[in-house]
């Protein structure tokens, strides 16, 4: 998956790292070129007094630092511009996969993990892209020219070569295998990290109100000594490799300088030989080192590679349909015929057989026990899941045979927990209509009854609200989120019980605002409060997912036993008549 992700999303940037490669390489030829000519400075120039020579190769050897130096920053900026474009193009890819989920695909995998996978994850690979780039060329290059360049000063201390890199690929190898499951099991442990974490800031209210500060710290010092532990067992291994490595460095230029120095003795070589041989040695352990690095973060961005992998193999459960429908009209017609639905690996499903019709003009209502369906019905109309079977219809046409966006232009919908994004009041207004002029939305605002708040903001309509809406009041927030659908103009209006929020003051005159507004659009409310209901032109009454009985308010007073238990519950069927 490594390796498929990087040819992916690296294509574009192709021209990119053939200019890495090719400065990486005159960078590596220049630096296996200085070692020779510093041998010869001291072999030519200083044993023999030659000053002009010395000055010579000196000023050859400053060109060619100087070259070195230029190619490898061209080089380092060209792989920073490929990597960090790919890490870009690849946090895209991952975002609009996830986008592209259903409710159903996201709860698979859970928000805590997408996140990682979007970000941690994403970098682990970019950097790992970085470091191939910065690398690759200079790598094997070095080590090969480096192993040739040393041969050709002394074939006599070749032995020294032969038995260094094999020690050195040996070690890190050994500790690299030994990292690749820790480096699995830490992303692992920073998804749950992050889930704890998650949890506790989205709860933290409810936290607070129950006085559980000391449990959910005990939660999150667990997942953190978890994370902790694999990170100290992680460090554990970096601390054997770098006291290792340099073990073995100092180890063979003792042996260089050791068996070198008695052939120096002997006349057998020369000492800019030696010292030519021994940076060539070092140049090649360097070349070896620098390739174990790599290796080393290899396993974890393989484990990463894989995870995002995860996100973009997946199939969205709600596709867009091959061959889409245009409705004839846009009217805002809603129908359910015989739809059945339940959540996946549920035994029981959640509606049974819901069939009904709503016509333009008309409001219909929803109203049932805790868990008989109520939300889950609403969102089967705007294609938030699909129906187990049977068919949900707009304007004629089934709503798994509409675009998506044919769909939003159609249909609204204020979830039952209001959510507002991080901006203005102005930016959260025009989220599904951002050409709407300012007019529309203090319109919209006064029909949802949140104009006189916003007025009294500082900023008016470019007021800032904090992500989630947590700078506002409940209240505050449900009427805002009405104003947004308010703004959109749709055909359709669903409100899962959107008004709960409000007092019986503020709720009657939204009402009677939202009739004037919504008279020839369709409008299903799911209501808590008869009071919300009762003028409803038709009330479907959901027990344990099914539709037990249908009417006007006053209909189902006389008749159904469900809905005057309902009534009873909150007042009086005498008082609410």
């Amino acid at each position: 998956m490594l390796v498929t992700l990087i040819r992916r999303y690296s294509k574009p940037y192709f021209p990119y790292v053939a200019a890495v490669v090719v400065f990486q390489l005159a960078s590596t030829i220049a630096a296996l070129y200085l070692p020779s000519l510093n041998a010869r400075i001291i072999d030519e120039g200083v044993s023999r007094g030659d000053t002009d020579y010395i000055w010579r190769t000196g000023g050859l050897m400053l060109g060619v630092a100087l070259i070195q130096v230029a190619t490898a920053i061209a080089g380092v900026y060209f792989g920073s511009k490929a990597a960090m474009a790919f890490g870009r193009d690849l946090r895209r890819g991952v975002f609009r996969k996830v986008s592209s989920f259903s409710a159903r695909d996201v709860n698979v995998f859970g928000a805590p993990t997408l996140i990682t996978r979007g970000t941690n994850d994403v970098q682990q690979v970019q950097m790992l892209m970085l470091m191939g780039l910065n690398f690759m060329v200079a790598t094997p290059i070095m080590c090969i020219g480096g192993i040739f360049m040393a041969l050709r000063e002394d074939l006599n201390l070749s032995w020294l070569v032969w038995v260094s890199v094999p020690v050195l690929v040996a070690v890190v190898g050994y500790l690299v295998v030994r990292l690749m499951p820790l480096f699995r099991s830490m992303q692992v442990k920073i998804d749950r990290l992050n889930g704890v974490l998650r949890e506790q800031i989205i709860g933290i209210r409810v936290v607070r109100a129950f006085v559980r500060e000391p449990h959910e710290a005990e939660r999150f010092g667990a997942a953190n000594k978890e994370l902790t532990d694999v990170s100290l067992k992680i460090g554990a291994l970096f601390v054997l490799m770098f006291p290792a490595i340099g073990m073995i460095l100092h180890v063979a230029t003792a042996a260089v300088l050791w068996f070198g120095g008695q052939r120096v003795d002997a006349g057998d070589m020369q000492v800019g030989a030696l010292t030519a041989f021994l940076q060539y040695l070092l140049q090649i352990l360097m070349a070896v080192m620098m390739g174990t690095f790599m290796a080393m973060m290899i396993p974890r961005a393989s484990v990463c590679a894989d995870r995002i992998g995860e996100v973009l193999d997946v199939e969205p459960s709600i596709r867009e349909p091959l061959t889409p429908v245009a409705p004839a009209q846009k009217a805002g017609r809603v129908e359910f015929r015989n739809v059945s639905f339940a959540y996946p690996g549920a035994e029981v499903p959640v509606l049974s057989d819901i069939s009904f019709t709503a016509e333009p003009g008309q409001t219909v209502a929803i109203i049932g026990s805790t868990g008989a369906g109520k939300t889950s019905l609403l969102a089967l109309l705007p294609r938030l899941y699909d129906t187990a079977s049977g068919e949900v219809l707009l304007d004629g046409v089934p709503v798994s045979n509409l675009e998506r966006g044919d769909i939003t232009q159609r249909v609204a919908m204020v979830p039952q927990r209001p959510y507002l994004f991080s901006g203005t009041v102005e930016h959260n207004l025009r989220f599904g209509k951002p050409e709407a002029m300012d007019e529309e939305l203090w319109e919209a605002l006064t029909v949802a009854q949140a104009a006189d708040f916003v007025r009294e903001m500082n900023g008016g309509l470019a007021s800032r609200i904090a992500q989630g809406g947590t700078n506002v009041s409940g209240g505050q927030r449900q009427r805002l989120c009405i104003a947004r659908a308010l703004v959109t103009e749709p055909k359709v209006f669903l409100f899962d019980d959107s008004f709960s929020a409000l007092d019986v003051a503020t709720d009657a005159r939204l009402r009677r605002a939202l009739k004037a507004k919504t008279a020839d659009a369709t409008v299903i409310i799911v209501g808590q409060r008869v009071s919300t209901i009762a003028d409803a032109d038709q009330i479907l009454v959901l027990d344990k997912g099914r539709i037990v009985d249908r009417g006007t308010h006053e209909e189902l007073l006389e008749r159904s036993g469900t809905y005057q238990e309902i009534v009873e519950s909150q007042l009086t069927a005498e008082a609410v008549a």
